[in-house]
């Protein structure tokens, strides 16, 4: 998922749901509501923030990054694991992206649980690629059509100063989340997102709850993590994660900087 379109794709735990069931996982203790490991205290807003502020600057600065990015290559490494931490699937390989919309996953290794693999890691990326060129689109990026942001504060988050918001949906959507943003307040990216999806996923499906980080590598807000944690009905409490890792910033159209000044 390019940054400027923050999605969350219910496909990962509807896929949960299909592969747990056929492979006989034990039913586990629920789990409480998955959240930021952020402890600094939540400070009072500058009095220039509020919502119109937040989604403006949000925005454009996402306009920017991507107008600037001409791709990137990344190492992917994708687990699912139990609650003991037990990998009982993983697959290893690199993601390259191409401006403006074309994405290539190569695997280099691949352990654990074919058939997790196959039912779940295998159509996550190839969802994803599908994506990144249209083929598939739903709707789901944090915009004012989608969201109403109500900014909560100012908190740090390891070395990022960030306007925490709450996100509410404007509608129940399966591919909306309902949660908290961390947005930095120099750069208006997002640094972090935990919550759970707007709308209940299945029967099967309890809970789900995840937090996705992003990190700054050369002027551009990429991912860092995903971590969903879903509870299935009768199977247990089971994680998905996606660590992003080794980037490589295949050069620039522009850097944000030379946008800035073309503006003054």
């Amino acid at each position: 998922m390019l940054i400027p379109k923050i999605k969350f794709f219910p496909l990962i735990v509807i896929l949960f749901s299909l592969t747990w069931s056929s492979s006989g996982a034990r039913a586990q203790s629920d789990r409480e509501e998955s959240g930021a490991d952020v402890a600094a205290p939540i400070e009072p807003l500058p009095p220039d923030i509020d919502e119109s502020k937040l989604f403006t600057e949000l925005l454009a600065h996402n306009e920017l990054r991507n107008a600037a990015l001409a791709g990137y290559t990344e190492q992917r490494t994708y687990q699912v694991t139990d609650t003991s931490g037990r990998v009982r699937a993983e697959e290893i390989g690199q993601m390259e992206y191409r401006a403006p919309d074309k994405k290539t996953f190569l695997t280099t290794s691949e352990s654990g649980s074919g058939l997790v693999r196959r039912l779940a890691l295998n159509p996550l990326i190839a969802s994803e690629v599908d994506a990144a060129s249209t083929k598939q689109h739903h709707d789901s990026a944090i915009t004012p059509a989608n969201y109403t942001l109500e900014p909560l504060g100012e908190q740090q988050v390891g070395p990022y100063r960030c306007i925490l918001a709450r996100a509410t949906p404007k509608r129940i959507d399966k591919y909306l989340f309902e949660g908290k943003v961390w947005i930095d307040s120099e750069d208006f990216a997002v640094v972090q997102i935990t919550g759970h999806p707007a709308k209940k996923l299945s029967f099967w499906i309890e809970r789900v709850d995840f937090v996705r980080k992003y990190q700054k590598i050369d002027g551009f807000w990429l991912p860092q993590k995903d971590e969903t944690h879903v509870q299935v009905r009768m199977y247990g409490h089971k994680v998905l994660t996606i660590d992003h890792q080794n980037y490589t910033i295949a050069g620039t159209r522009a850097t944000e900087e030379s946008f800035q000044n073309a503006e003054k």
